[in-house]
């Protein structure tokens, strides 16, 4: 038998080789990732983050949010899950939120009023022209108590060249369709449109009107033009006419 100091000796170094092949099977640690490595990977994060918005917006419906955050996962994160993910439904999304914003846009360029005016009561719908000239023109559908209803053009400062009847070269969709209008004896400046009904019948079914008119400052001559593809109908109210009970 070894002396105790021998076997405390050999228990110790028994001990250390233990250690040392536990050491060994466990494996050196894993290296830790680099600079890009990290950079990659809170980039995924960051796009997973953004996609998890995009597809909440598309449940609410809000297309304008949705486009937007779309279009910034896919230049972002190109060739990521991502953005093939949004890839596959923005192009829908975008064309129904242009749709939607230009049928807004141009619903937003028409006014509806009703109220009293000259012992009765008006209902109008207006709109002003598109390409501005030196003077602001309005188009106006009227209908009125006591007039009826009627269709004109009226400048905010001067009037029109009209002497009698006088004919505009319009035109409904870039297609020609001339109409006869006349000036208000009662020396407004205006310009009243003879056929109102057929007028705002061809008007319901175009998108833009082309008006070229001789204003009575300097004898100039503009072309107004009205985007009316946004005219509501249903927002232009009926009146009763005068001394009808309801």
């Amino acid at each position: 038998m070894l002396p105790a100091p021998f076997r405390s000796r050999y228990a110790l170094a028994a001990l250390a080789g233990t250690l040392i092949l536990a050491g060994c099977s466990q494996g050196a640690p894993a290296p830790a990732p680099d600079a890009a490595q990290q950079q990659a990977q809170a980039q995924a994060d960051e796009a997973s983050r953004n996609l998890d918005t995009y597809r909440q917006l598309l449940r609410i419906h809000n297309d304008q949010m949705a486009v937007s955050m779309g279009e910034d996962i896919v230049q972002r994160f190109p060739g990521s899950a991502a953005a093939k993910e949004v890839q596959q439904t923005l192009p829908d999304i975008e064309k129904r939120w242009k749709e939607n914003s230009e049928k807004a846009r141009l619903a937003a360029l028409w006014q509806y009023q009703v109220a009293p005016m000259e012992g009765g009561t008006q209902s109008t719908a207006a709109i002003y022209e598109s390409q501005p000239a030196d003077v602001r023109v309005r188009l106006v559908l009227r209908r009125h108590t006591s007039w009826g209803q009627s269709a004109f053009l009226y400048s905010d400062a001067h009037g029109f060249v009209c002497k009698g009847d006088c004919t505009i070269a319009a035109k409904f969709d870039d297609k020609p369709h001339p109409i006869k209008a006349f000036a208000p004896p009662t020396g407004e400046p205006a310009l009243m449109i003879r056929d109102d009904k057929g007028f705002i019948a061809l008007l319901e079914k175009s998108k833009k009107i082309s008006l070229p008119v001789t204003m009575q400052d300097g004898e100039k001559k503009v072309e107004l033009v009205y985007e009316v593809g946004g005219f509501v109908s249903g927002q232009w109210q009926a009146l009763p006419k005068k001394g009808s009970k309801k």
